[in-house]
C-alpha cells in the first residue's frame, strides 16, 4: 500500500523564492497532465451522479488529456456517461485508469529529470503479473460498488451511513493476506473520511489526496492488480544511507535506504528495508525506536554505523527487501558519507512499480555538498550550481539529533529528493556539520538502535513506561 503524504499545496505555508537552473526549467506537459487530474478532482468532489456543465467541462479536460494514447476511446465514452450523470463502476473504473496513468506520465518526467540531475537512471520496470487465483471476487465487487457509490455522491455529500459502508468489507477482507493491502487501504480512507463528516460543513477538501486513495483503491479492485512478479534474492553488502521515519497517531514505520553491492561483483543498486509496526498514541519520539527494532536487526546496524551481509535476502524488482533476520548479519563499520562519496553516484535506481507511479512517491538518495545553506524566511535553501533547492525541514523526524538547526549550518547532506507543490526539495536523512571546530555528522536515524543522549534516553524511559502501563491496563481488561 501506498500512502500519499499532503503536498505543500494542501498545507498553508511560506514558499522559497523562484528557483533558476536545472532544478527550475519547465517539464514539458508537466502542468497540462496535472490540470487536467485537478479538473476531474474538481468534478469527483460534488460527486457524479448529477454534475453541473462546469464539472462535466472538467471531466471533458481528463478526456481530452487522454487523446491519442490507448485509453482514448474508454475515457472519453466514461466522461460522457459521467457527465450524463449515467456512469457506471466501468465507466469509474476507466476515468480512475486515466487520472493514474496523467500522474503516472508526470511521475516520469519528474524522475527523467532527475536522472539528468543525478547521472543514474532506472532500471527497466517487470511486465505485468498475471492474474492471481485465489482473491474472493465477491468482496472485490463490493468495494468497488461502496468506491462508486462515493464517486456519485462527491466528498461535499458524504455522511456516516455512506462511510459506514466500508467497515464489513475491510473486515472480511483483513484475513486474506492477498487483499490486505487493499484492506488497508479502504479503511485508511474511510477513517479521513468519517473525521471530515458531514462533508458539507468542510471549509476545505484534500482533493488530490482524497482522489489519489480512491483511484488507487479502485484500480485495485481489478483482478490481479495486487499481484506482482516473483521477488529475487540480494547477496552481498549493505550500505545503508539513512532512516526515513512515518509516524501518526497508531502506526509508525521506518524505511532504510541503501546501497547494495552484490557479492558477485555486480552493478551497486539502491535498495530499501521497511518496518512498520502498531503503537500507542503516547508512545512518541524517541521511544517509537523500541517498537520498532525487534523487527529488524538492520535498525541497530544503522544506529551504530554499519553495514549488513545478506545472503539470499528476498528483493522485488522495485528495490523493496523483504526482510528475514535469518538472512542478515552484522558486517563491519560503514560510514554513510563515505558510502555516499563512492558509492551512491554509480548504484542504478530502482524501477517503479506501474501503481506506485505517482509524483508523490518519488524519494530518490542524493548526496549533496559545496552548498551554501541559506534562510529564505522560514524555509531553509541551499545553493547548488543546478539552482536552489528548498530544503523540506518538516519531514525530520523528532526521534533522532538531526534538527533544522544543523541542517542549516551544514556543509554536506544525505538526503531524498522529492518533488512537491511544483519544486523539488530535500529532506535530509544526515548531515555533516562543525562543532567545535570539529565535523561531526548528524543522522535522522541515529538513535535507530539505542541512545546515550540525554534527550533520547528521557524520551525512550517515557515510552517505557507508557507501554507499562498500557499492559496492565489490557491485562486487568483480559482478566474480567
Amino acid at each position: 500500500m501506498q500512502w500519499f503524504a499532503p503536498t505543500r499545496s494542501q498545507v498553508e505555508t511560506d514558499a522559497p523564492e523562484p528557483a533558476t537552473g536545472l532544478l527550475a526549467e519547465p517539464i514539458a506537459g508537466l502542468d497540462e497532465a496535472l490540470a487536467a487530474v485537478d479538473a476531474f478532482d474538481r468534478a469527483l468532489s460534488e460527486g457524479l451522479l448529477r454534475p453541473r456543465p462546469d464539472r462535466a467541462a472538467d471531466l471533458t479536460a481528463l478526456a481530452d488529456a487522454l487523446a491519442g494514447t490507448p485509453l482514448a476511446a474508454r475515457v472519453a465514452e466514461a466522461a460522457d456517461k459521467a457527465a450524463a450523470g449515467a456512469a457506471s463502476e466501468d465507466h469509474l473504473l476507466a476515468l480512475a485508469a486515466a487520472r493514474t496513468a496523467l500522474l503516472g506520465s508526470a511521475h516520469d518526467a519528474l524522475a527523467a529529470r532527475i536522472a539528468e540531475l543525478t547521472g543514474r537512471t532506472p532500471q527497466d520496470a517487470d511486465g505485468p503479473s498475471a492474474p492471481g487465483a485465489g482473491q474472493a471476487p465477491n468482496l472485490l465487487v463490493a468495494a468497488r460498488s461502496w468506491l462508486a457509490d462515493l464517486a456519485r455522491t462527491g466528498w461535499q455529500g458524504i455522511d456516516h451511513d455512506l462511510v459506514s459502508g466500508a467497515a464489513q468489507i475491510v473486515s472480511a477482507m483483513l484475513p486474506d493476506p492477498s487483499l490486505r493491502r487493499l484492506a488497508t487501504l479502504l479503511d485508511g480512507l474511510a477513517a479521513e473520511l468519517a473525521a471530515s463528516c458531514p462533508g458539507t460543513a468542510l471549509e476545505r477538501i484534500p482533493a488530490r489526496r482524497w482522489g489519489d486513495l480512491w483511484a488507487r483503491a479502485l484500480l485495485l479492485t481489478v483482478p490481479g492488480a495486487i499481484d506482482a512478479p516473483d521477488p529475487g534474492t540480494a547477496t552481498g553488502r549493505l550500505l545503508p544511507l539513512g532512516v526515513d521515519l512515518h509516524e501518526h497517531a497508531t502506526a509508525v514505520q521506518a524505511q532504510v535506504h541503501a546501497v547494495l553491492e552484490p557479492a558477485d561483483g555486480g552493478t551497486p543498486r539502491l535498495v530499501r528495508a521497511s518496518v512498520s509496526v502498531p503503537k500507542p498514541d503516547t508512545v512518541v519520539e524517541a521511544g517509537v525506536w523500541q517498537l520498532l527494532r525487534p523487527h529488524m536487526s538492520l535498525l541497530a546496524a544503522v544506529g551504530e554505523g554499519r553495514a549488513m551481509e545478506l545472503d539470499g535476502m528476498p528483493v522485488t524488482a522495485e528495490g523493496d527487501l523483504i526482510w528475514h533476520e535469518e538472512q542478515a548479519r552484522p558486517g563491519e563499520p560503514a560510514d554513510v558519507f563515505a558510502t555516499a562519496r563512492v558509492a551512491l553516484s554509480s548504484a542504478t535506481l530502482p524501477a517503479a512499480a506501474p501503481l506506485d507511479r505517482h509524483p508523490a512517491g518519488l524519494a530518490v538518495p542524493v548526496f549533496l555538498e559545496g552548498y551554501a545553506a541559506r534562510q529564505d524566511g522560514d524555509i531553509t535553501v541551499f545553493d547548488l550550481p543546478s539552482g536552489p533547492l528548498a530544503v523540506d525541514t518538516d519531514r525530520i523526524p523528532t526521534a533522532g539529533p538531526l534538527t533544522p538547526e544543523s541542517v542549516a549550518a551544514s556543509s554536506a547532506c544525505v538526503g531524498l529528493l522529492r518533488w512537491d507543490a511544483g519544486t523539488f526539495t530535500v529532506q535530509p536523512l544526515a548531515v555533516e556539520t562543525t562543532v567545535r571546530k570539529k565535523t561531526v555528522a548528524l543522522h535522522a536515524g541515529a538513535w535507530a538502535g539505542g541512545t546515550t543522549d540525554k534527550a533520547g534516553v528521557k524520551a525512550e524511559k517515557a515510552a517505557t513506561d507508557a507501554v507499562k502501563v498500557l499492559r496492565e491496563r489490557a491485562g486487568r481488561l483480559l482478566r474480567k
